[in-house]
């Protein structure tokens, strides 16, 4: 009886988790040995973790995940697919399935399993390679238009040059987003795919601009446009270059603003080039417009797909980092065994707590750790430094066994 009274001594609730900073004491705990420690560091991990690692704690040896080599004597870490079941712990090792890091090969570790692409990468790979298949095949054709190998090519630089430059800043752009999303599908990187996702946006308002703006030429007062820019803009070197292109002279005939060339003077037999070139910006106009419009559908596509799935790479919440105030610590942990301890002596009687404590400090090599104070429960005044904890600080944390 003298010897159960001196156990369940020891087995006493410990200090609150959150006291007011400054408060040290040096008492014994079932764990071992006396030591001085200010609780004011304990993380908030100790409200939670008992329950989680009970089993852990019971069981003579780690639970590791099946063909993974861990290091012995230390519990599962969780992390990776498995994470998303009940009862697992969410904190990812290295060595985890979906490790959100870079080393191998495309993220896969040298000498291990493949990792496997959740559906989420497989839509944002597909997705950017549509993205880089239309800009890369955009880029060409802008390409070719400014080196003149199309026909009438010299046509769209001298009357559609703004047009021209835009869609080419378009394609250029989009190329370099889609490769900074190669990046981000093949390096699990979700800062790569947060900017790729963003600038997605900005690639649209490019898309849009040039076929906004060839629509409203096309569709309103084409003709009127035609007359101001043959009269305005194009000056005597662009009239030049349209009347070589399409084999005119003028705009009505020689004799109404023509620019003189070997093929073009007052005799000539050409004919004007007000309806040929009329014609020409007709249908170059309409094929731009519905190309780059036909592509909106596809862009959205890929914008949602980018948003929905961005950050969901891998089956991993965030980049896998406890925040700080739930970081354990060696106090933290200490708290733990305590109230572990403490509840294993009300449910199992303080012969069973000491051994399961005992065989829980060998199994995780715990015996460098530090114990924490055990002083009787009092009422505690609230702190200054610690008033957003004050309601946890003035209880025993609650754990499950």
């Amino acid at each position: 009886m003298l010897a159960h009274n001196a156990m369940a001594n020891q087995l006493d609730a410990p200090n609150a988790s959150f006291a007011p900073s400054g408060s040290q004491t040096s008492l014994t705990s079932p764990l071992g040995r006396n030591t001085v420690t200010d609780s004011s560091g304990v993380s908030l991990t100790v409200n939670y973790l008992p329950h989680k690692f009970s089993s852990t704690l019971l069981s003579p040896g780690p639970r590791k995940r099946k063909g993974k080599d861990g290091a012995p004597g230390m519990p599962k870490r969780g992390g990776g697919v498995e994470a998303f079941k009940s009862g697992e712990a969410r904190m990812p090792g290295e060595n985890d399935e979906d490790y959100d890091g870079v080393s191998g090969f495309f993220g896969a570790q040298r000498g291990k399993k493949k990792l496997r692409w959740n559906k989420f990468k497989w839509l944002l790979f597909a997705s950017n390679t549509l993205l880089s298949i239309y800009s890369i095949i955009g880029l060409v054709m802008c390409l070719l238009t400014w080196f003149n190998i199309w026909v009438h090519a010299d046509i769209i630089r001298v009357a559609n040059r703004i047009e021209l430059v835009i869609s080419t800043l378009a394609a250029c752009l989009a190329i370099f987003i889609s490769l900074i999303g190669w990046a981000g599908i093949l390096l699990n990187n979700r800062a790569f795919l947060a900017v790729y996702t963003f600038t997605l946006w900005i690639v649209f308002i490019f898309l849009l601009i040039p076929g906004y703006m060839t629509y409203k030429r096309h569709t309103f007062n084409l003709e009127g446009k035609i007359n101001a820019q043959w009269s305005r803009d194009l000056g005597t070197s662009g009239r030049l270059r349209v009347q070589n292109q399409l084999g005119c002279c003028g705009y009505y005939s020689p004799f109404v603003e023509a620019t003189i060339s070997q093929t073009c003077y007052a005799r000539s037999v050409l004919p004007g080039c007000k309806l040929p070139y009329l014609q020409y910006e007709r249908k170059i106009l309409l094929t731009w417009y519905t190309t780059v419009f036909s592509l909106v559908p596809l862009h959205l596509f890929i914008m949602i797909t980018g948003l929905l799935c961005s950050n969901h790479v891998t089956y991993r919440f965030g980049k896998g980092m406890m925040p700080k105030a739930y970081r354990l610590s060696l106090n933290s942990m200490a708290v733990i065994m305590d109230n572990y301890a403490n509840q294993l002596a009300e449910q199992y009687g303080s012969d069973v707590a000491t051994e399961i404590i005992a065989r829980s400090r060998s199994n995780l090599q715990l015996d460098s750790m530090p114990t924490m104070p055990y002083t009787p429960l009092q009422p505690q005044q609230a702190s200054v430094n610690h008033s957003k904890y004050d309601s946890i600080g003035s209880r025993v944390p609650e754990t499950a066994i």
